[in-house]
C-alpha cells in the first residue's frame, strides 16, 4: 500500500490558511489601537493639569489616531477576507500607513513625556 503527498485537486483551489492569519492580525492591530487609546485617556486625565488645554489636545490627538488605525485595520482585513475567499478585494488599502501613523503616535507620546518629565 503506498501512500501520497499530493493533495487533492479540490483543495489546490481553496486558500491554504482560510483567514486565520488575517484575523490574528486584525485582532493585533485592535489591542495595538485599543492601548493607544487607554494612554490617551490616561493622558487627558493627567496632562491638562500640567499643560491646561494643551493637554487636552495632546491627548485628543491620541484618540484620533487610534480611531484611525483601528478603521484601517478594519478595512485592510475585510479586504484580505474578501481576497481569501475569492471576493473581489478592495483596492487603495493602506499599505504601511497603519505603522506609520503607530510610529508617529509612539514618538509623539514619548516626546510628550520627556516635556512632562523636563517641565515638571
Amino acid at each position: 500500500m503506498s501512500t501520497t503527498l499530493e493533495p487533492a485537486a479540490d483543495a489546490a483551489d481553496a486558500p491554504f490558511d482560510p483567514g486565520r492569519q488575517a484575523e490574528r492580525t486584525s485582532l493585533a492591530w485592535r489591542r495595538t489601537s485599543l492601548a493607544l487609546a487607554a494612554g490617551a485617556l490616561v493622558a487627558m486625565r493627567i496632562l491638562p493639569h500640567y499643560w491646561g488645554s494643551w493637554g487636552l489636545v495632546t491627548a485628543g490627538a491620541g484618540i484620533l489616531a487610534a480611531a484611525a488605525i483601528l478603521a484601517m485595520a478594519v478595512r485592510r482585513y475585510q479586504s484580505h477576507r474578501r481576497g481569501l475567499t475569492g471576493q473581489p478585494a478592495v483596492s487603495d488599502l493602506p499599505g504601511s500607513a497603519p505603522l506609520a501613523l503607530l510610529a508617529a503616535a509612539g514618538m509623539a507620546a514619548g516626546i510628550c513625556a520627556l516635556l512632562l518629565v523636563i517641565t515638571a
